[in-house]
């Protein structure tokens, strides 16, 4: 890779700033100062930035538990976007896999990646997204079979996917879908005649939310949480 290439892929330097700073001689290669942006740049090499090294931001896989309020979106519009919560370079090559509502809360995954992002939207993948739902009106047992079958959804051709509903008391239930429709779970109470005060989302896949993460927080996936997708 160019030197000058390496530069802007291992910091948040455009090209022409990190020209700027070959010119200057803030980049070393193997201690020695180099000053050619065409300089190759191999895996043997270490190339430091004023006495601190760096090496290529590779993928990036985050968890977010999502706060109130916040959109998952790429810019700030109404509401502030979820990646201004993350304190990481580059943000404008992050994504987010799988949206919430702005008053939706819970898990959020960030990466990178648009192939492992697209095995969590895709709904030929059917990944499972685990949703704890508080309602306004009392819970029937007789839902548990009803969105096992699916649901008619208003606009909608077809029915939902079978779902897996589980209550957990009179108002307040749990909800696992392999779609991504739009509003779609506070879509499919509605169609029954209920609505859903409250909404937060699990999980996604085999990944849970952390529980240490307070509302707002984020950490880097473990290798074995990418994996599970």
């Amino acid at each position: 890779m160019r030197l000058d290439k390496f530069i802007c892929e291992s910091t948040t330097l455009t090209r022409s700033l990190a020209k700027k700073a070959l010119h200057r001689g803030d980049i070393t290669c193997d201690g020695e100062v180099i000053k050619n942006s065409s300089f190759k740049v191999t895996d043997k090499h270490t190339i430091c930035l004023d006495g601190q090294q760096l090496s290529v931001i590779g993928p990036r896989f985050i968890m977010l538990n999502k706060p109130v309020d916040t959109i998952c979106s790429t810019i700030d519009e109404q509401y502030p976007s979820v990646l201004g919560l993350l304190d990481v370079p580059k943000t404008d090559e992050l994504h987010i896999a799988g949206r919430l509502d702005v008053d939706t809360t819970g898990l959020v995954l960030i990466t990178s990646d648009g192939q492992w992002s697209h095995k969590i939207t895709s709904p030929k993948k059917e990944c499972g997204k685990r949703y704890l739902v508080q309602l306004a009106d009392p819970l029937d047992n007789a839902l548990i079979d009803t969105f096992a079958q699916g649901v008619a959804l208003r606009s909608e051709e077809g029915l939902t996917k079978p779902a897996v509903l589980e209550i957990i008391d009179s108002h307040q239930a749990r909800l696992t879908i392999t779609e991504g429709k739009y509003h779609q779970v506070k879509r499919m109470f509605a169609a029954v005649g209920n609505k859903v005060v409250g909404l937060h989302r699990e999980s996604i896949g085999e990944i849970e939310l952390d529980n240490d993460l307070t509302p707002g927080q984020w950490r880097y996936l473990t290798t074995k949480e990418i994996k599970s997708i």
